[in-house]
């Protein structure tokens, strides 16, 4: 087990999603930084319902890490015990740390996002969910958030025929803190599209395959409306990550898996722990809080680092307060449709400014830049057609307004 340098403190940054990378790259020149992370490549969750129905996307939405650190390294492992001052990985190796930051998110229900760790398997995967996607008919999505609202317009967007039927327990759609014109607009949009929605009756029994499996069958809802299709996907069902807390950490998981924070983002009752994203109470699940949140730990870490170790002083004193934005959303109805609510204006955003922010690039840019991917290595569709399919990361080169309503930060 090597020693960092006494020059550089160590930072240990567990997970590495939208929060890990953005605090990790933030440390890289002041710190030994080191981000575990299981997955081989970055997973760019934002865009990952457009490349289930355009698997042309796949290589702009798995980004490799090569370029984010020019001075840490990044592990490809998972941490099985984190306690105050000591990371454990699944391999046995074990990294000292001056300071860690846990960023390891939540899951989700594929397509949304991936649930295995390798490049090839995941697009393999994918592409095997879209060829039995493309064979059905009739389509149901149960989960009317904004996972589900954003599939249904995908698929109804290369599939218009399609019969898609959205299914959810609560009596709207999206639900959340946001406003009754806003999911109205939602609704008016997708029965314009054709889409079914059914809502306020939950199905009186799961489907009998599992989700995306090809096989037709019939549900039927407590309201008594029966739906036949040949395909589903679940679209709900966010679980944080934090079952490796340990020790005089483990005291800060809450019964839903959640990891208390401060205002200062500091796990409860640590003063060099951080949390954000997902896995922190610190606000909604969406990748646009998350990066807000990189910010604030970034800042406070760089600045207890400036202060030296005798000046640290109590739990959060001096350092900057994350404040929870109030609701911003922006949810796409395929690349052209949709709409969102900015805090700072009573207008809702119309199609043309969601599609322009979010819709037709999906962001893939400024993440591709972030982890220091070539323009054309994650350029997909529009640079050179085909499915653009690659092997893995080596070949290859889960929101402010823009990127709020992207699923569950990771």
């Amino acid at each position: 087990m090597s020693e960092p340098s006494p020059a550089r403190p160590a930072v240990a940054v567990i997970g590495g999603g939208y929060a890990g990378i953005s605090v990790a790259k933030s440390l890289d020149d002041v710190a030994t930084v080191v981000l575990v992370e299981p997955k081989d490549a970055f997973v760019h969750n934002v865009a990952a319902l457009r490349a289930l129905v355009d698997p042309a996307w796949l290589p702009r939405i798995y980004l490799p890490y090569g370029g984010l650190l020019s001075h840490g390294r990044v592990v490809q492992d998972r941490a099985v015990k984190v306690d105050a001052g000591q990371v454990v990985l699944a391999s046995g190796e074990e990294l000292p740390a001056d300071y860690i930051v846990l960023a390891t998110g939540s899951s989700y229900p594929f397509p949304a996002k991936s649930d295995v760790d390798r490049t090839v398997d995941a697009h393999e995967k994918t592409l095997g969910t879209h060829e039995a996607l493309s064979a059905a008919a009739r389509v149901l999505l149960v989960g009317a958030g904004a996972v589900g609202i954003e599939l249904a317009g995908e698929i109804k967007a290369v599939w218009p025929s399609k019969q898609v039927t959205l299914v959810d327990v609560a009596d709207e759609v999206l639900g959340g803190p946001f406003r009754a014109d806003l999911k109205a607009e939602l609704r008016r949009q997708l029965a314009e599209l054709g889409v079914q929605v059914l809502l306020g009756s939950p199905l009186r029994a799961a489907p009998p395959t599992e989700p995306g499996e090809p096989r037709t069958f019939t549900v039927t809802t407590e309201a008594g409306t029966e739906v036949t299709a040949d395909i589903w996907f679940r679209c709900y069902g966010v679980i944080p990550v934090s079952d490796y807390l340990a020790g005089g950490l483990a005291g800060a998981r809450g019964a839903d898996g959640m990891i208390e924070v401060t205002p200062t983002l500091q796990v409860a009752g640590q003063d060099r722990v951080f949390a954000l994203g997902d896995v922190s109470t610190a606000d909604r699940k969406v990748a646009g809080a998350a990066s807000r949140q990189a910010a604030i730990v970034a800042g406070n870490i760089r600045a207890l680092i400036e202060a030296g170790p005798d000046a640290a002083g109590g739990v959060g004193a001096g350092l900057g307060k994350y404040e929870p934005s109030p609701p911003g959303i922006v949810v796409p109805i395929g690349p052209e449709g949709g709409s969102g609510q900015r805090p700072d204006s009573d207008d809702l955003l119309p199609p043309e400014v969601v599609a322009q922010v979010k819709g037709r690039d999906m962001m893939v840019a400024r993440f591709a830049e972030m982890l220091g991917v070539p323009a054309g290595d994650a350029a997909g569709p529009a640079a050179g057609g085909g499915t653009g399919v690659v092997a893995g990361p080596a070949a290859a080169g889960g929101t402010g307004v823009a990127d709020e309503g992207a699923p569950p930060e990771e």
